[in-house]
């Protein structure tokens, strides 16, 4: 008899919590009266674009891709069997994936952030919008340089964006989640654009960083002022 471990971890259950994962989150999204913050925030993003987000805080994001074939994008995830559901459930909502992580150390390698990287420059060279968690694993909401290096080398521009709901479960994990829930308000909130020159020193590139991580804090606090009935916005 297969173990516990050997359960989860096998494609078929991967495959099954993916699936519910994207129907449930389609549910959601249905189901919310949708606002922006600010209102033309799509016609102010100058595509394609960097989407900086935070950990925790992403169940929603596929949804902020428009309905249009012109519209592409990608988002890194993980390698981890988390990741795996994660990926299943973004690519059945209709986003791309590139996988790999960053990392504080010499894990940067080993769990495929160099190719990730590449990848990332390649799809932004094609015009294809690439959204990732600008904190880096089990750092939750300080800004890792991996976001800042790829508008470096990119010349994109960095948004920073937050998604809530006036109905959620917040846990008390590291990266302090929120599981979205139906029949309330919903709000995409974003700021931006930063840019970061590519003869940025480290100087630059530092204050490139808390500039994403301000930008994104900003973001995820006038989400759930909103959501909460706090501040008010244009659906």
């Amino acid at each position: 008899m297969p173990s516990a471990k050997q359960i989860v971890s096998s494609p078929a259950f991967q495959n099954a919590v993916g699936t519910l994962g994207a129907w449930y989150l389609r549910f959601v999204w249905r189901t919310s009266s949708k606002l922006l913050d600010p209102p033309d925030i799509y016609d102010r993003v100058l595509t394609p674009a960097i989407i900086a987000m935070w950990h925790g805080q992403h169940f929603l994001m596929p949804f902020l891709k428009r309905d249009d074939t012109s519209h592409r994008a990608k988002v890194l995830i993980s390698r981890h069997r988390d990741g795996e559901v994660n990926a299943i459930a973004a690519e059945k909502l209709g986003i791309g994936t590139i996988r790999g992580s960053g990392a504080h150390n010499s894990e940067f390698n080993r769990k495929g952030g160099a190719a990730a990287f590449s990848e990332m420059l390649e799809a932004l060279a094609q015009g294809i919008n690439v959204a990732l968690t600008a904190d880096v694993p089990k750092v939750a909401r300080v800004a890792g340089l991996g976001i800042v290096k790829l508008a470096q080398h990119s010349g994109r521009p960095i948004y920073a964006a937050a998604m809530a709901t006036q109905h959620r479960i917040q846990l008390n994990n590291w990266d302090r989640s929120a599981i979205n829930l139906p029949f309330g308000r919903s709000v995409l909130a974003a700021g931006g654009p930063i840019y970061v020159p590519k003869d940025a020193d480290d100087a630059a590139l530092e204050t490139a960083r808390r500039e994403v991580e301000n930008l994104l804090n900003a973001a995820t606090a006038r989400a759930y002022e909103i959501v909460d009935g706090n501040r008010s916005a244009q659906p």
